[in-house]
């Protein structure tokens, strides 16, 4: 049986709210991914996700964590609804012919899911990595100041509190980027982020469709909420993982401020060329557990808003009962 014709309104709006739920909840594990990302052999700050999360909190305050997520909140909408309403659409255009959708069709409309939200995907990325990556600059920079007054000062007196380093805001950012570069500015890295999210959309749609309709009661029911939300947990962790060296890549691209003696990078494979040089392979595996962990309830969530079907609710009280 073909999918049925999705009501884009609703769907926009499932997509945004289950945007905004899931950011919330997974922020702080996303930060710390983007961080343990960018450090560098022989500049390592944090050894693990407990370590970046407790080292922000003593450095930066408990909101430290949420450094960029006003920038994801207010595009996460955007891009959770694009995501989500252009698989429906591709999935609907796919499934025309009345045949009920070949893996190869899923994956095709995941692809094409992913190419869409890559629009919203790739400024949002560029402006959340800077703010995110930021505090790691800053404490990276205050540890080397600290240590270059030691020796100058015999060891003997104390030593003087590093000045503090002024972060930058997201609108500052913004008006950087174009004032230098143009809109091409916000998009550096747009490559590698097609890299990551075309594939992923191409595990995750299909791997969350096949899994969802294990839990299916009947021929054309919906599953039920729980296995929405599992089948959406295990389908995001398994493609998260997937595409992580991509992942890993993009955040190193898009990064505009090093540390010191980081490496800088003229593409897509110069960056993976040199990570895999000076790193080794299990490089291309840094915050792979912690991007499984925001993207699994990420994603459950999103999945779960959208079958319960939140936005066709609040859109039906609004136009009250039909005649």
């Amino acid at each position: 049986m073909a999918d049925k014709q999705i009501s884009l309104p609703a769907k926009l709006i499932n997509g945004g709210i289950a945007g905004l739920i899931g950011v919330t909840c997974v922020f702080p594990i996303d930060l710390a991914k983007t961080r343990l990302q960018n450090q560098q052999n022989g500049q390592r700050m944090y050894t693990s996700m407990s370590d970046c999360l407790i080292k922000t909190i003593r450095s930066e305050g408990y909101f430290g964590m949420y450094r960029g997520a006003a920038v994801n909140l207010t595009l996460v909408t955007p891009e959770k609804a694009i995501k989500l309403a252009a698989n429906d659409f591709f999935r609907y255009q796919l499934s025309k012919d009345g045949q009920k959708l070949t893996l190869l069709k899923e994956m095709l409309a995941g692809c094409g899911a992913g190419t869409c939200q890559v629009i919203v995907t790739t400024p949002m990325e560029m402006l959340k990595i800077q703010l995110q990556d930021a505090g790691r600059i800053a404490a990276q920079k205050k540890i080397l100041a600290t240590q270059a007054q030691l020796p100058a000062q015999g060891g003997t007196q104390p030593v003087a509190e590093a000045p503090a380093i002024p972060r930058p805001t997201a609108t500052q950012l913004t008006r950087d980027l174009l004032r230098s570069r143009g809109i091409a500015g916000l998009y550096k890295g747009l490559g590698a982020t097609l890299l990551r999210d075309v594939p992923f959309s191409i595990v995750y749609f299909p791997l969350f469709a096949n899994l969802n309709q294990l839990g299916q009661p009947a021929s054309g029911e919906k599953s039920p909420f729980y296995v929405s939300f599992l089948a959406g947990c295990v389908a995001g962790s398994a493609a998260a993982v997937a595409v992580n060296p991509c992942d890993v890549v993009k955040t190193r691209l898009q990064s505009l401020q090093r540390g010191v003696n980081e490496d800088t990078y003229s593409g897509f494979l110069d960056c993976a060329r040199k990570i895999l040089r000076h790193e080794g392979p299990l490089a291309f595996l840094k915050g792979a557990y912690c991007r499984a962990l925001v993207i699994a309830p990420l994603f459950g969530i999103a999945q779960v808003v959208y079958f319960l079907g939140i936005a066709e609710s609040l859109l039906g009280l609004l136009q009250g009962p039909q005649a």
